[in-house]
């Protein structure tokens, strides 16, 4: 019988053809599609992403867990489709209009598919009127919101003020990051929470969903 733990552990060195390979094991040994997403998917990345919280690994081994973890998640989707399994919640995210950057950006993204999330992209230069299209197309439970740029920081609260507009301000919290961005700064902007990094923000946004 396959210790789920192998997949973990497998996952955290980044091989996805493995990984794959030791989830269609699983399967066919019948062992239940959401075991292997909590213990073996989820428990490997965010194993990853407290060693990278903790700088005992870098952006490229996140990198290489989260295209191991998506190798994994191919084969498991339809199966957890069949059973039932939903997401725990679902997260709109973008870099903010006039900002390009999307590292970060896409580390938050694999964190919280790690952490079984659903997250719709956006990209980069996202205006407050695609965000708020979003926020009424997919109803998520979180908009999160990314800045590199000091100068254009001030995005963020043309996105709050514009969900304030369209009435959708009371039905999504608001996550914002980046390597300006202070809990301060989220406080005076009215956003719900600011997170200092990619396995912050997928612990954060886990408390907005449970």
């Amino acid at each position: 019988m396959l210790d789920l733990n192998e997949i973990s552990e497998t996952l955290q060195r980044g091989n996805a053809g493995k990984v794959e390979e030791l989830v269609k094991q699983a399967l066919k040994e019948e062992v239940v599609p959401k075991d292997i997403l909590e213990n073996g998917l989820i428990k490997g990345m965010n194993t990853i992403g407290v060693k990278f919280k903790n700088n005992e690994v870098y952006v490229p081994e996140v990198l290489i867990a989260a295209r191991a973890m998506h190798a994994g998640m191919d084969v498991l989707k339809p199966k957890l489709a069949e059973t039932g399994v939903k997401n725990i919640g679902k997260v709109v995210i973008g870099t903010v209009k006039g900002d390009l950057h999307d590292i970060g950006k896409n580390l938050v993204k694999m964190m919280l598919e790690g952490a079984g999330f659903e997250v719709i992209d956006l990209g980069v230069d996202v205006s407050a009127e695609k965000f708020v299209s979003a926020v009424k197309e997919y109803h998520p439970d979180i908009l999160g919101m990314s800045a590199l740029l000091t100068t254009t920081m001030i995005n963020m609260t043309e996105v709050i003020q514009s969900l304030q507009s369209a009435e959708l301000r009371e039905r999504v919290k608001v996550m914002i990051g980046g390597a300006p961005i202070t809990q301060n700064y989220a406080e005076q902007i009215g956003a719900d929470g600011y997170s200092p990094d990619a396995a912050s923000a997928a612990e954060d946004a886990k408390k907005f969903v449970i």
